[in-house]
């Protein structure tokens, strides 16, 4: 059987890092708009959602951002989509736990 050229897995690797980068990064700007007031103000996006609006705007330019950058280098190559799938889903269960308020509240 001749070897075949493996087919190119960067766009689908940087959809899957950015996704679990995002999904931390909620998480983490959630915390930092609840614990710092100089944060609250400027994460206010809509005065009857607070913070929260900001927080979720940012997380979805952060994820908008890191997917092009990533889909920009990766494009054209084949990855270890095991790794990066293992990380990604590493910062999306970080992510997930740091929303849960006794977590939360320890930091």
């Amino acid at each position: 059987m001749p070897n075949t050229p493996a087919i190119p897995n960067g766009s689908g690797a940087a959809a899957i890092l950015s996704a679990g980068i995002a999904c931390f990064s909620l998480a983490v700007l959630a915390i930092l708009g609840d614990k710092l007031p100089a944060l609250k103000a400027p994460l206010t996006f809509s005065k009857p959602t607070g913070p929260l609006s900001g927080v979720t705007t940012v997380a979805l330019l952060i994820w908008i951002l890191t997917w092009a950058i990533f889909e920009a280098r990766w494009r054209q190559k084949t990855l270890a989509l095991a790794r990066v799938s293992f990380v990604a889903l590493a910062l999306l269960v970080l992510g997930f736990l740091l929303t849960f308020p006794p977590l939360a509240d320890l930091l």
